[in-house]
């Protein structure tokens, strides 16, 4: 029998999809308040994969990545992420956008094995966490560098993104359990 253990802390990423600067700065301002000081934030990504996004977000979207100083047990990625749809929908209930879906937030974690995505949405490949959330490996960290699932969207398979998640990782690796940097 297996030794039941607490989980090691992880990185808490989240990614903010908009068009506008603004909800871009709204968005790291509002997740810094909730979770902690950022530690690391990735340019604003030009978003050009999907239209999936265009009927309710408009064109000419970007992402960014933000990822939090504060390690987070990830156990709680249902609760974050319903908390971020929380705030999308208040933030598109201002009214300061014309799109009915002014920013799209979408949490996860890295660990230094993988990127972990957090959905509304059930599929074959995706595992249920609790309260409507599911969450999905959409990267792995194997021969040092990240390597894609069959699943995994095309933006995350990117070499910027990836990038990122590197010194994400790395960040995380230069850590202590509270989120320290120790180097």
């Amino acid at each position: 029998m297996g030794q039941i253990s607490e989980p090691a802390r992880v990185l808490q990423v989240i990614a903010v999809t908009s068009r506008y600067d603004e909800a871009l700065k709204a968005a790291l301002e509002a997740e810094a308040e909730c979770y902690g000081p950022v530690a690391l934030v990735s340019e604003a990504y030009r978003f050009t994969e999907t239209e999936y996004y265009t009927a309710t977000m408009g064109p000419d979207l970007r992402k960014q990545f933000l990822a939090f100083q504060w390690l987070m047990d990830p156990g709680n990625l249902a609760y974050v992420k319903r908390q971020t749809n929380e705030w999308e929908a208040l933030y598109a209930s201002m009214g300061r956008h014309p799109e009915p879906r002014p920013v799209n937030l979408d949490p996860g974690y890295i660990t230094p094995a993988k990127l972990v995505l957090a959905s509304t949405k059930d599929h074959a490949h995706r595992i249920y966490l609790r309260d409507g959330i599911y969450a999905e490996i959409t990267l792995t960290y194997r021969q040092r560098k990240w390597q894609p699932m069959e699943w995994t969207y095309p933006d995350y398979r990117r070499d910027d993104y990836q990038k990122f998640f590197t010194q994400c990782r790395d960040w995380l690796l230069n850590c202590s359990a509270d989120g320290i940097a120790v180097k």
